[in-house]
């Protein structure tokens, strides 16, 4: 069901289409402030957001999009310079020991180009495409992740990207091409206590009274980059505006000198991994920052950086595929010749399984990212579901193969890379994998957080046909006008949810991997189905039932995951270049489709309901008891 901008606003103007009197002032005020932020893609069909609706259309990922040839030997040359510079000059393990990545690596780094890799080539830059800094992410990812981090951090989130989507002309001539040349930038949204929820920001930006500058004040945690960048982006409230009489308040976004006076830089923060991230604690105190370093308007800054984030959150699943290659690698040749009770470990069932699911992983994990950065190459798509389901799914599959590495490994996963070379024997660094690896389902938006985003998405279509009905703020007669009209859609949808729905584009498909996407078109209707009994039992309650839509938004995801491998299979065949790729293809699709099954039990089969309320009980401290028997640090 394509829906209009329009139909996605039918509330009354400055107001979300969710009901928001029931809440509290804080969460409505969040709830406001996000909804206003909202991309609407009006006018652009989403594959993955199809999902939920029940519309599997495999042809608008089919053929799989490929790169232009021009574009594709752009990005090889540049991948190979990339190679070379990282296994010569780029010690991982002496990175994340010392917890410092040498000048001379970031001045190589800046003499191959990596810091300008999506900067225009007109302000000194490469060029190049998303799908192109998606294969680099996944090659340094694999072999550095604090390296990976301060590439990504400058041009994914840092400044780069808000000035190509939302600069102007002006901008991007002073500031693009000092970025291009190695000059670092850093993201500053995130405090102390405005994480996702971006209402409780306290960093202030008012209009001097002459209208020339701003002056800026307030504290930015977790600034990646923050400790040696040049420029920085950052958030904060500038002066609200009114709407329906009630103040809301306004985010904008501003591009920083790092050597302003007035700005410190109060701690380096240090963590389980990426322990060369140069980030930091960022304080501001009446920091000038001209009018012209307003980046698009006021009132527009968490726009901005939910549009950055769109594209700069792919990083993570990039740099997580590059880390599960390497994995499969080391699990591959350690299972296929250490010996254990007479055969090679690999031979035994327990490790085969393991070596199985990590390369169809694996192959599943590429495919959802390079699907979604040709997306982003196109221009004209909605990728937010995209994106968002391949940072949730992609990081959490890839945190499940390092896992399941370090298992394949036993002791010497567990062994760090030095103390393995000191012993003489093979090092891997798969311990330090794990280390890196964990911060990918929290940073740039955490797991749950991108399921709260895909279940508000999933809604997204109920919400304009239904929503009116639903809605407390309407008077009566618009009420029951609303239901009318969402009575006489559902009459139609509902049963069109249990017709037979064959997978489009099937002529030519291989046909293991149609009779796969067959079975996807099908559970895109169960879970349509499954959706709207949900939104009859729960009403406007439903978005209060996190446990129930995270499932909802899982069983999505995985359809993403295996209609991007099942498309990217069928595309390697055509090509020829598909060895083995039917086998990789059908194991992933048949293992999701099991995840997919016990996912849909726990639809109705479930204990959230117990497990909240014990949950309360836990956090009142009536189970304190428990707890007894553990040091207490804080008695000293």
């Amino acid at each position: 069901m394509a829906t209009t901008k329009a139909e996605r606003r039918r509330a009354p103007e400055g107001e979300p289409v969710i009901d928001t009197t029931k809440m509290s002032e804080g969460k409505r005020q969040a709830l406001e402030l996000a909804e206003e932020s909202r991309d609407e893609g009006e006018g652009h069909r989403s594959f993955a957001g199809d999902i939920f609706m029940g519309r599997y259309d495999l042809s608008l990922i089919q053929p799989f999009p490929e790169q232009m040839p021009a574009d594709a030997l752009a990005g090889a040359e540049f991948l190979a310079d990339v190679e070379r510079f990282l296994l010569d000059h780029v010690d991982a393990d002496q990175i994340d020991r010392e917890g410092h990545i040498p000048d001379e690596v970031i001045a190589g780094l800046t003499r191959v180009g990596a810091f300008g890799i999506k900067i225009p080539e007109q302000y000194g830059g490469l060029g190049l495409s998303q799908t192109n800094y998606s294969r680099s992410a996944m090659l340094v990812g694999s072999h550095c992740a604090s390296t990976v981090a301060l590439i990504s951090a400058h041009q994914s989130i840092g400044v780069p990207t808000p000035l190509k989507l939302f600069g102007t002309p002006e901008q991007k001539e002073r500031f693009l091409p000092r970025l291009a040349r190695g000059e670092l930038s850093a993201f500053g949204l995130t405090e102390e206590e405005a994480g996702s929820d971006p209402a409780r920001m306290t960093t202030r930006a008012d209009l001097s009274e002459d209208g020339t500058h701003y002056v800026l004040s307030g504290e930015k945690l977790w600034c990646t980059n923050g400790t040696n960048a040049a420029l920085l982006v950052v958030m904060a409230q500038t002066a609200p505006k009114v709407v329906n009489g009630r103040e809301r308040p306004q985010i904008s976004a501003f591009v920083v000198e790092a050597d302003s006076p007035g700005i410190e830089i109060l701690h380096r923060c240090q963590f389980m991994g990426h322990r060369a991230l140069f980030n930091g604690v960022l304080r501001f105190t009446d920091v000038k920052v001209p009018a012209e370093n307003l980046i698009w308007a006021e009132g527009r800054g968490l726009k901005v950086a939910l549009s950055t984030l769109n594209t700069g959150r792919l990083t993570l699943p990039a740099a997580a595929t590059g880390v599960a290659k390497r994995c499969l690698r080391i699990a591959r040749e350690w299972a296929s010749t250490r010996e254990q009770w007479g055969a090679p470990i690999g031979r035994h069932a327990a490790v085969a399984d393991m070596i199985a699911r990590m390369a169809a992983t694996t192959f599943a994990m590429e495919s959802t990212v390079l699907l979604a950065s040709a997306l982003v190459d196109k221009g004209d798509a909605d990728i937010r579901v995209e994106a968002a389901m391949c940072k949730m799914w992609g990081c959490e599959a890839g945190w499940r193969v390092i896992n399941d590495a370090m298992q394949v490994r036993g002791g010497r996963g567990y062994e760090t890379e030095e103390s393995l070379r000191q012993r003489g024997v093979q090092a891997t660094p798969i311990e330090r994998f794990l280390r890196d690896a964990r911060v990918h389902t929290i940073f740039e938006g955490s797991s749950e957080i991108m399921r709260l985003l895909l279940a508000r998405e999933a809604l997204d279509p109920h919400l304009a046909v239904a929503g009116e009905m639903l809605d407390s703020r309407r008077p009566m007669g618009r009420r029951a006008r609303g239901a009318v009209r969402a009575g006489l859609f559902y009459a139609r949808w509902y049963p069109a949810r249990w017709w037979p729905f064959p997978s489009t584009g099937a002529r030519g498909r291989h046909p293991t991997l149609n009779r796969h996407a067959d079975a996807c078109a099908a559970v895109s209707q169960r879970l349509a189905r499954r959706l709207f009994h949900a939104m009859a039992r729960h009403g406007a309650a439903l978005e209060g039932q996190q446990v129930l839509l995270g499932r909802f938004v899982e069983i999505g995801a995985e359809v993403f995951a295996a209609s991007a491998t099942i498309s990217r299979a069928q595309s390697l065949l055509d090509q020829g270049d598909g060895d083995g790729v039917v086998a990789l293809a059908d194991y992933f699709c048949r293992d999701a489709l099991q995840r997919i099954e016990l996912k849909f039990r726990g639809v109705t089969h479930n204990v959230d309901a117990p497990g909240y309320a014990l949950a309360q009980e836990v956090l009142g401290g009536r189970y304190k008891w428990a707890e007894h028997g553990a040091a207490h640090p804080e008695r000293r």
